[in-house]
């Protein structure tokens, strides 16, 4: 058993086996958490679904809900689907619509989904997670890649390209737009709805984001 590894589990997973075989593995804490199942570092946190609770969670519409809860609070959020079949024919959904929110999650949101077979693999890969990120310095270091800042456009490029969706070409019309971080910064919704590129929903993730009260990780001493 590895006591410097943790996993914080939430308080519904207590009815699993995952939990029994984790605390073989590892420490495990169990909580009442706000958003997903499992936290795995200060950047990880996973949702883990059974196949079926998938389908009803797509059905329901809460599956996209709990993803961008997900992406707002964590930078490497994963979606682990556990079970041994596809289930496109369990439930009365087409399979299209299966197929179509699969690529949103992974291609437009940016979502990685693991599949695992049961409970004992979901455990063995949240272990592996967790061992990968609390234990290995050199590959969790590396947020925003390693480029050496050559120049004053460079840096200020490189610290609104690290704004919620914001790439660096749209980083470099926010500030060819407003002349300075600060600006943008400090300017409304409105305001930078008038960014080409920067619709209304950019808008508010990038004021939800910079007015977001700062909350200090569960994972940190």
């Amino acid at each position: 058993m590895d006591e410097n590894i943790i996993i914080y589990a939430d308080n519904h997973e207590a009815s699993s086996k995952i939990i029994t075989i984790l605390e073989n593995r590892c420490k495990v804490e169990q909580k009442k958490l706000e958003v997903g199942d499992y936290l795995l570092s200060k950047r990880v946190c996973v949702e883990r679904k059974t196949t079926q609770d998938f389908l009803s969670s797509l059905i329901d519409g809460r599956l996209f809900t709990q993803i961008q809860q997900m992406l707002d609070n964590f930078k490497n959020p994963v979606i682990i689907i556990e079970g041994e079949t596809l289930f496109y024919e369990d439930r009365k959904i087409h399979p299209n619509a299966i197929r179509g929110a699969l690529a949103a999650i992974t291609i437009d949101l940016n979502v990685p989904i693991l599949w695992t077979r049961n409970q004992l693999e979901t455990a063995e890969m949240l272990f592996s997670i967790a061992k990968r990120e609390q234990t290995d310095k050199k590959k969790n270091n590396a947020v925003r890649g390693r480029k050496k800042l050559r120049s004053a456009n460079e840096m200020q490029e490189y610290i609104i390209s690290g704004l919620p969706k914001i790439s660096r070409e749209k980083a470099k019309a926010l500030l060819k737009h407003f002349n300075t971080p600060e600006r943008i910064f400090t300017a409304n919704e409105e305001e930078l709805k008038n960014v080409e590129g920067i619709g209304s929903i950019l808008a508010k993730r990038i004021r939800r984001i910079l007015t977001k009260k700062y909350e200090k990780s569960i994972l940190e001493d």
